[in-house]
């Protein structure tokens, strides 16, 4: 299933060096190398598209005061390109979902900044008051809004990333018994993985290895060198790491649909209905103008596009 434009992709630079994330940020998280190579040229100049957004001055008096004096402060896990990822500096936040909560910024008329963080703190942080908002490729699931309340953006599921040319065999879920796969820490793909495993014990066959990291870069660096078989990513980054890592020479994605599909949600404290709810009409405000789906076709992901901004519309 293509979802990305060659005119979009991100070179990726030789992944025979193991890049890991580095420490030292909250909670061990911190910036990281993109996908062991910084991205060259080819990033979707998506500048006007939010500059274009207008203030709604009733979703501003809407705001909680804090929010109004200060902005939003997000936090993604900052590794998944084409979500939410490193520019070329190493330092500047790029991809659909920070073009996106830039846009929801701009309609409630503040400023948002963008904090890297581990994928497995952004809930507790979001739940301590620490951060906002967050918005990092996470599923949106009835487990997870027992925690915090969620603002449906777009659609994915899990797929299957391997070596190209498919050394290992794999052509879907069943065929990962006895493999070594690797995810991240915290992620629906982690569950699935280790449910899988569990499936596969039970039919008589071998159990996965899950390894679980807490970063994405370590995962394709594992499957580059083929010490896991297979990474299990959400269907955006996994289609455009696999068309843009090497030229395209890397890795591929099993066919298929994804597995487990459903919304992600940016993610807000339960107790802060008043942001939910702005964000909520925010979104949908920009889903109506059209400026939503700009965003997404820049970054050639428009297949997942949703139509209503649902509250936690997960399952």
């Amino acid at each position: 299933m293509s979802r990305c434009r060659a005119a979009q992709a991100v070179l990726l630079a030789s992944l025979a060096v193991l890049v890991t994330a580095c420490g030292g940020g909250p909670d061990g998280a911190g910036g990281t190398s993109q996908a062991a190579g910084a991205p060259a040229s080819g990033i979707p100049d998506t500048a006007a598209i939010v500059q274009g957004v207008q203030k709604d001055a009733q979703l501003n008096a809407a705001l909680p005061d804090n929010v109004k004096q200060a902005g939003l402060h997000l936090a993604s896990n900052l590794q998944s390109a084409p979500n939410n990822f490193y520019a070329a500096d190493g330092k500047t936040p790029i991809g659909y979902e920070v073009d996106l909560a830039k846009a929801i910024a701009a309609k409630l008329g503040v400023p948002v900044t963008h904090q890297d963080m581990a994928f497995g703190s952004l809930i507790t942080s979001l739940q301590s008051g620490r951060i906002d908002l967050t918005m990092a490729g996470m599923n949106d699931t009835k487990a997870r809004q027992a925690q915090i309340d969620f603002v449906d953006y777009f659609t994915s599921g899990i797929t299957i990333m391997i070596r190209k040319g498919n050394p290992d065999g794999i052509t879907g879920p069943d065929t990962l018994c006895g493999k070594n796969v690797a995810v991240v820490q915290g992620t629906s793909h982690q569950k699935f993985a280790e449910a899988q495993s569990t499936k596969c014990t039970q039919a008589g066959k071998p159990a996965l290895t899950v390894t679980a990291t807490d970063s994405d870069n370590q995962n394709q660096n594992q499957l580059r060198t083929g010490r896991v078989a297979a990474i299990l990513n959400d269907l955006p980054s996994a289609v455009y790491i696999s068309r843009t890592a090497g030229d395209g020479k890397f890795f591929e994605v099993v066919s298929g649909e994804p597995i487990e599909g459903g919304p992600y949600g940016i993610g807000v404290n339960k107790q802060n209905t008043p942001l939910r709810d702005a964000v909520q009409k925010a979104l949908q405000a920009l889903i109506a103008d059209g400026t939503y789906g700009k965003i997404l076709q820049a970054w050639g992901v428009e297949q997942g596009a949703i139509k209503e901004a649902a509250v936690n519309g997960g399952s």
